[in-house]
């Protein structure tokens, strides 16, 4: 049960990221240089970020928000600043979509990828608190998706 909400998660995440490169441009803002500028920017952050938080998992890397099982808990390199370097890369990457985009289902399509981000991240974060008890101190420390916000609090 638990590997086929994974796979639906990580699917729904798939198909949701497909929709913000896929859906028709609309004219709900006009489309000129500056929006072409700040799409750039965040993509190439997205990119960035995403990759960054990828080579950084190194063995624990898995596609499942299932924690690979004796994997190492990793807090450091860009993992010292956000817990969800690849999440926070891909909501970026999906904001410089929607501002291409310029249509209300590119919007709509975002605000669900980053519900489903949002929801995948709690879940992932329970599983690596009973793998890691650590995770509560490193929760506490670092924010989830930006440095200092939405780090756990004691209790």
């Amino acid at each position: 049960m638990r590997r086929a909400l994974a796979f639906g998660l990580v699917f729904a995440q798939f198909v949701l990221l497909a929709a913000l490169v896929f859906v028709p441009h609309g004219t709900v803002w006009p489309v000129n240089g500056l929006i072409v500028a700040a799409t750039v920017v965040l993509g190439a952050t997205g990119v960035l970020l995403a990759g960054l938080g990828l080579v950084g998992l190194g063995p624990a890397l898995t596609a499942s928000p299932i924690p690979r099982e004796n994997a190492p808990f990793v807090t450091g390199g860009v993992y010292g600043l956000v817990r969800n370097p690849i999440y926070t890369g891909l909501i970026a990457g999906g904001a410089g979509l929607v501002l291409l985009g310029a249509s209300v289902w590119h919007i709509v399509a975002w605000v669900l990828l980053v519900l489903l981000l949002s929801s995948k991240t709690r879940w992932e974060e329970r599983m690596l608190l009973a793998e890691h008890p650590e995770f509560a101190e490193y929760a506490r420390r670092v924010g989830r998706f930006l440095p200092g916000i939405g780090r756990l609090r004691k209790r």
